[in-house]
Parts: C-alpha cells; sequence; structure tokens
C-alpha cells in the first residue's frame, strides 16, 4: 500500500528494473487523483506498463481506476453482480474481486478502506519464489507490504 502515487510509481519502476514480469503487477486506486496534475501524469505511466487499464465506479467508494490483473477480476465480478450474482454490501464488488484473487477476509476489509483513504494498494501475483523477490524489493523502498499464499 502506498499513500502517495510517487511512491507507487517508483515501486513499479522499482520492479520493473529487477526484472519482475509487469503483466503479473496490478494496481488499484481512487480516481479523483486525476484531479491533480502530477497523478494524470502517473495514471498514463502505469497505463503505459500495467495491461488492461480501466476505470469503475464503485459504490461507497466512488470512481477507481485499476491496472493489471485486479482490473479482469473486478470486471468479472462486476458482471456476475449484473447477471444476478449476490455482491454484498455497497464495497462488495472491490472486496469480491479481491477475494477472487487469493487474498485473504482480514486483508480485503483493510485493502478497501486504504483505497477509500485515497491510497494506492499494489498487487504483486506469481510463484513463491516471483512473490518473495517482489516483497523485498518493495520492502527495500519502504512499502507496506503483505503477502499472501493462494
Amino acid at each position: 500500500m502506498f499513500d502517495r502515487h510517487r511512491d507507487a510509481e517508483l515501486a513499479i519502476r522499482g520492479l520493473g528494473l529487477v526484472g519482475f514480469e509487469m503483466k503479473k503487477l496490478s494496481i488499484v486506486g481512487r480516481e479523483r487523483h486525476t484531479e491533480e496534475h502530477a497523478t494524470a501524469a502517473f495514471w498514463r505511466s502505469i497505463f503505459s506498463i500495467l495491461a488492461a487499464p480501466a476505470f469503475f465506479w464503485i459504490p461507497a467508494i466512488g470512481p477507481i481506476l485499476t491496472g493489471g490483473l485486479i482490473g479482469s477480476a473486478l470486471m468479472g465480478t462486476l458482471e456476475g453482480a449484473a447477471v444476478g450474482a449476490a455482491v454484498v454490501g455497497g464495497t462488495g464488488a472491490l472486496a469480491a474481486a479481491l477475494a477472487s484473487i487469493g487474498i485473504p477476509k482480514d486483508s480485503v476489509v483493510r485493502y478497501e478502506i486504504a483505497v477509500m483513504a485515497d491510497s494506492f494498494v499494489l498487487i504483486a501475483s506469481g510463484t513463491l519464489a516471483e512473490v518473495e523477490a517482489a516483497r523485498e524489493t518493495l520492502a527495500g523502498l519502504g512499502a507496506r507490504v503483505e503477502t499472501h499464499a493462494r
């Protein structure tokens, strides 16, 4: 989790420098940051690096931007909700998307709160060795890092 877009961008670029595969990264943050010139530039930069950039409106959170696997998971969750799948509570779609990629419920709540508080959540997926290398890199950059086994 990152409180500032600049720190999230440095983390993504740092992971790229150590050879982490960019298609295994995801990020989610509130869209209203784009009112600031620097953060609009951040999202343009992130979207040029990560796959599957997307914009969503999540009840109780508002507009969010995503890149990577989390965007695909969120789209699947929203499509499921549209055809009758139960999404509980206003932030259920984001929670369901995070849970669908293997994040435990207690962490899902923490990440939802972080996004609502205008933080950025960066997710690195991969093998145990890849995730450990990403964890070490991110911790070295001062990130608040948590790991979750799937």
